[in-house]
């Protein structure tokens, strides 16, 4: 077997979980494929960097000496939102050498200044699109999914999404059995889908600041197979249904029905990884009627259809 080599980026102030979530799949999976992978850490200097969190961690070795690897991975944190010259010259002259460029969260900020993204797609955390866009408008960003693959660059949402990226870069190598054997030891699904959203349909929308609509979302989060209409909403909140639409939508930033179809399918999505009822039944507990009603919502929100959901992440599925 021919060992890859991760190469992992440090700087002052990166985000700790960017870098030992990764290297914590990668390792994880050399140990269960001895020879797999050979896990490197490097920065500009020699000398140890502080994380946003305030760890310090030391490099295997400086940047200058580091091997063309497979794959080289860029982590984000606070460090990446002040130009560094040095750090962006590097990624310019070596990233195109890469076998594989990934980025975690705002690490994907380092890469477009380095035009390592210039007419590809990719992501980052979600706060940080907009800027991405707006610095770097060749770049196509999508702010929804949790990870983006283009070609042989990949980029990932904030924190936990490298962890998914990375496990999804074992199964490509090294086969599902060996990264479900790994996710199982870092105690996490296999991986989500890439184009799943960032973040739930709770943290999506703002929390509304008065108590009737707080009630009304606390409703739709415990009872997606309610009637969950304006009108059934409004009398909910003891509003007009125009009023009450108005209302919720200036208060959470989103209309009632987007906020119930993120609910809808982010409960669906659990019951699909989580128990063995059927898409038929499923369907009926979250309010959608019928199975075919759940699988356009499906496509339309996650790309994928319900059974292919429960195929790829429901555990015992994987057996």
């Amino acid at each position: 077997m021919t060992q890859r080599t991760v190469l992992v980026v440090l700087f002052d102030e990166v985000q700790s979980l960017d870098v030992t979530g990764p290297l914590e799949v990668f390792t994880g999976a050399a140990k269960a494929v001895p020879g797999s992978y050979r896990v490197r850490t490097a920065a500009l200097g020699a000398g140890p960097v502080r994380t946003s969190s305030g760890l310090t961690l030391v490099p295997d070795l400086p940047l200058a000496q580091a091997p063309v690897p497979d794959i080289l991975l860029v982590p984000g944190g606070a460090g990446t939102r002040r130009p560094d010259r040095p750090l962006t010259d590097w990624l310019r002259a070596h990233g195109p050498r890469a076998g594989r460029l990934v980025s975690v969260c705002t690490g994907a900020i380092r890469l477009a200044e380095a035009g390592l993204l210039d007419g590809r797609r990719a992501t980052t955390h979600w706060a940080y699109c907009d800027r991405l866009a707006r610095d770097h408008p060749a770049v196509h960003v999508d702010p929804d999914p949790i990870y983006v693959r283009d070609g042989h660059v990949a980029t990932s949402a904030g924190v936990t999404a490298g962890i998914d990226l990375a496990l999804a870069l074992v199964e490509e190598d090294l086969g599902r059995d060996t990264a479900l054997s790994v996710a199982r030891n870092l105690v996490v699904f296999l991986r989500r889908p890439g184009n799943q959203a960032q973040f739930s349909a709770q943290l999506a929308a703002q929390t509304a600041r008065r108590e009737p609509l707080r009630d009304v979302q606390q409703f739709i989060s415990e009872h997606p197979g309610a009637d969950l209409g304006v009108e059934s909403l409004a009398a909910r909140a003891r509003l007009s249904p125009r009023h009450f639409a108005r209302a919720f939508r200036a208060e959470t930033g989103t209309t009632p029905g987007r906020y119930v179809d993120r609910v809808r399918v982010e409960h669906a999505r659990r019951l699909l990884e989580d128990t063995r009822a059927g898409v038929e039944e499923i369907s009926r507990t979250c309010g959608y009627g019928t199975p075919e009603a759940m699988r356009r919502a499906f496509v339309k929100t996650l790309g994928t259809s319900p059974a292919e959901y429960r195929r790829r992440f429901h555990p015992t599925a994987t057996r």
